[in-house]
Order: C-alpha cells, then sequence, then structure tokens
C-alpha cells in the first residue's frame, strides 16, 4: 500500500505512476498523448524537467529514521485468511508508507516531500473515521485495482493502484482481511500541501487514459512458474518499478527502460532531501551483470551479499518488505530479476589516466584502505569495504546514490545487518566539491567501471 493524504475530511489514497512493461491504455501512443498535453501543462505550470521525480518520490521513505515493523506490529494472525493478508501486506511494504516515526502502526502520517509540495500518507488503520474501516471490501479492491476511493473519486497516482491492478481477486481479498483487524487510530495525518494543478484530481482521468492499463496479471508462456511468481511480485505487489524506472515528464514509467534505474527524492539528513539513484536492475554492465542468483537472495533476506550492502532508502525495503518473504519468494525474485536483458544507461567516460589524476590521490588517501586499490574490497564480515567494481551504485547513470555514501556515509539500518561490512563514514566535511567529484569520477572511470563524469556542481546539488 503506497501513501496517501487526507483531503479535507476524506480519506485520499495515492498511487506511483506505472506499472514496469505496461502497454499504453487502449493503445494510446506515449509520445503524441504527451505532445499534446505539454502546452497545456505548462501552462499551468507544471515543470517539465523534474517531474519524473514527483511520484517516485511519493512512494520512498524517510529510511533513516524509518520505523520498523516489529513482532508487536504484526503478531502472527491465527485465521489463515488473514495470516495471508499480513504477509501479502508485508511484500508490498505497506507499513513502511503508512507508519511514521513515533507513530502508531499504519495510522499515516508520513511526510513525502516531492518538488510540487508535501503529501502525507493516510490513516488505513480500522478507524472508520480517521481510518479506512468504514469501507466495505468491494470499495477497497476498486481502490487497489482502479484507482478509486470510496465514494467514486479519482485516485492521485503516488499510491499504486497501477500495479496493484496486476494483484489477483483471492490476494486482494487477503489484504483486506487482514487490513480489517489493524487496531484503530485516531491519528489524524497533517493537511497535505499540494499547489494548482497538482491538487485537482479531476485531471487524473486525462492521465489515466494515457498511462494507466489495468490489466490483470496474465502468466508469460514459455517460462517457468517460478519466473511468473517473480514476476508477480517483481511488477505488481513489490511495484520495484516505481523507483528503478525512469520516468517521463508526466511522471510516468518509461516502459522501454523498465527497471534500468530511476531517481527520487529521499532523506539525505534530518532535514534535507536530496536525489537519490536506484540501481538498473536488468544485466547490464552498469546493473547487476555481476550479481548472482544467490547474490540477489541474500541481499534480499539479510542486507548484504558478496556485491553490495543495503544503505540508505533500501533499509526500509529490506526491513520491513523483503527479509519477510519466503525462501521460495526471494528465489522466484531473484530468478526473474536475473532474467530481464540488458538495458545499458552509462557510457565510459573515456577519461585517460592523466584525467584521473587527482581522483586517484583522493582515492588513495580516503578510500583505498577499505575498498583496495583494486576497487575489490572484500566480503561481507570483513573489516574492509564492499566491491567497487562492477557496482550498480558507482556504474548508475545517475549518480546521485554514489554521491550520497560519499558525502552522508553509508546510513545503514539500525542495528545492522550481521555480518556486514563496517559503516561507511561521511566525508562531506573532509572533502569538497571538486575532491568528492574527482573521487566518484575516478571510481566510475576505473577497473572497467562504465560511468560519466561527476561534476563539483552535480556533489554541490547533493549537499
Amino acid at each position: 500500500m503506497g501513501p496517501g493524504f487526507r483531503w479535507g475530511d476524506r480519506m485520499v489514497l495515492l498511487s506511483p505512476w506505472r506499472k514496469p512493461g505496461s502497454r499504453p491504455f487502449r493503445g494510446v501512443d506515449q509520445t503524441a498523448g504527451i505532445n499534446k498535453m505539454r502546452p497545456l501543462l505548462q501552462e499551468f505550470g507544471f515543470p517539465t524537467m523534474t517531474s519524473s521525480m514527483f511520484l517516485a518520490a511519493s512512494i520512498s521513505m524517510l529510511l533513516s529514521a524509518a520505523p520498523v515493523w516489529s513482532q508487536d506490529a504484526a503478531e502472527t494472525p491465527t485465521d489463515p485468511q488473514v495470516a495471508k493478508g499480513l504477509y501479502l501486506a508485508q511484500a508490498g511494504n505497506c507499513f513502511s508508507c503508512h507508519t511514521r516515526e513515533g507513530g502508531e502502526p499504519f495510522a499515516g502520517g508520513v511526510a513525502f516531500v516531492t518538488d510540487f509540495g508535501t503529501i502525507y500518507s493516510t490513516n488505513i488503520t480500522s478507524d472508520k473515521s480517521a481510518g479506512i474501516g468504514g469501507w466495505s471490501e468491494e470499495q477497497f479492491i476498486r481502490a487497489m485495482r482502479e484507482g478509486y476511493d470510496a465514494e467514486g473519486n479519482h485516485l492521485y497516482p503516488a499510491f499504486p493502484y497501477t500495479d496493484f491492478a496486476l494483484i489477483t481477486d483471492e490476494d486482494l481479498k487477503a489484504i483486506w482481511a487482514y487490513v480489517k483487524t489493524l487496531k484503530p487510530s485516531t491519528q489524524q495525518p497533517p493537511a497535505n500541501d499540494m499547489g494548482f494543478p497538482f491538487n485537482q484530481r479531476s485531471l487524473m482521468s486525462v492521465w489515466n487514459a494515457l498511462f494507466f492499463n489495468g490489466a490483470p496479471f496474465k502468466a508469460t508462456e514459455g517460462k517457468s512458474a517460478e519466473w511468473n511468481r517473480g514476476a508477480y511480485l517483481v511488477e505488481g505487489l513489490g511495484h520495484c518499478g516505481a523507483c528503478h524506472t525512469p520516468r517521463n515528464f508526466l511522471g510516468a514509467e518509461d516502459e522501454s527502460r523498465a527497471l534500468s534505474g530511476g531517481t527520487y527524492l529521499d532523506r539525505v539528513s534530518a532535514e534535507s532531501y536530496r536525489a537519490w539513484s536506484a540501481v538498473n536492475l536488468t544485466s547490464a554492465d552498469d546493473g547487476l551483470k555481476a550479481w548472482t542468483r544467490e547474490d540477489l537472495i541474500s541481499y534480499m533476506k539479510t542486507g548484504h551479499s558478496n556485491r553490495a550492502g543495503t544503505y540508505g532508502p533500501m533499509n526500509e525495503v529490506i526491513s520491513n518488505s523483503l527479509r519477510h518473504l519466503t525462501e521460495a519468494d526471494l528465489a522466484a525474485v531473484a530468478t526473474f530479476i536475473k532474467d530481464l536483458p540488458p538495458i545499458e544507461r552509462s557510457k565510459p567516460s573515456g577519461l585517460q589516466a592523466a584525467e584521473l589524476r587527482e581522483g586517484d590521490t583522493q582515492y588513495t588517501i580516503h578510500c583505498g584502505t577499505c575498498h583496495l586499490p583494486t576497487g575489490l574490497g572484500s566480503t561481507p564480515g570483513s573489516e574492509l569495504g564492499p566491491p567497487l567494481v562492477g557496482s550498480a551504485v558507482v556504474q548508475a547513470d545517475d549518480p546521485a546514490s554514489l554521491i550520497n555514501v560519499i558525502l552522508y556515509g553509508g546510513q545503514v539500518p539500525q542495528p545492522p545487518p550481521p555480518k556486514g561490512w563496517t559503516t561507511m563514514k561521511p566525508f562531506g566535511n573532509l572533502l569538497d566539491d571538486e575532491q568528492a567529484a574527482a573521487i566518484a569520477t575516478y571510481v566510475r572511470s576505473s577497473w572497467g567501471n562504465r560511468g560519466g563524469v561527476v561534476t563539483a556542481a552535480d556533489v554541490a546539488k547533493q549537499r
């Protein structure tokens, strides 16, 4: 369940933009539709350069301070249908988006800071006034699958009905059975703060016509049951494309580059929000080509693998969702992801050794001890760092997450995952913008890595 907000005295769920790999609604050509809409939206003041971050920002969380789904918040139900719904809610990471720091579970109030204002997630507890306890099962399913609230109003595309449309009737009914058992809370989220025209839900009819395909999940012939289960989890419940797929200026996912990496806003400190880049999940050189299926399973289950460790926005995804999946479902997700065809996003910098000299020097001083001069690092549990060779974070088309870890450190979950690496300290106060950019460019251009030049201006934007 994604975020939402309070509109007057109504509960309004929100939705991310688009499920990966979906077709335009009713065969409408996306490019033509976007070009027709562009003048109208520009007249309304709709930003056309940074809006791709809007909805992805809405599904990101304040992870460094995010609450963790504890056993107290998710006691094992005795009813099999409710127990199934609990598991599916974990797979969908409902807790993270609907539980603010210090708040009651699922009672909303999580702030989502976007380029267009701040949105607060809704209370989805069983309280009939503040929550959704007055909804029927049919209203809940329609919201999840079609994007309408209990009163028949359009839901905004930050709640992932575009992805949840893939969920089966059986699974939706199980989720509803679980949601009905949530302890009622009268907690009221703060008033949502969005400017015109983004506060006009009627515009969603146009957006839905352009981009929403409400078709249910259909198994792909010729693929195994495990592969299809992975596709169902990644494209439906898990809505991975919401962060890992780039978007057009209207906020819809670019299906031609599905799961090849996206950009969104999230916290880098208590009060500061900056861009983060979600990695390329495909088997491209700048994606997960170097990862094995076992690496993926370990990362999802524990927060680290031989290739990388979780930090920043992925912390809550691991803590509140992926680590709860069964071994069979983890294997299914890994099977699907490892079969994604490569989509290369980054190009080699083409820099020569002389042009990398400053970065080489700064890397040797600040990074080489942990990551080694070879960039190979070590395995989890050692006092060294993870490998930078073949790293999807290092090679991402947008270097935002790489810059963030240099400036702000690892921001790993608390307590840290067992047998992980030593937490990387922040270097923001030790390095100026030129030095940090030189290091980032060096690691993106060395050891066979591919990635564009990082400038001092790129670093300054992330401070």
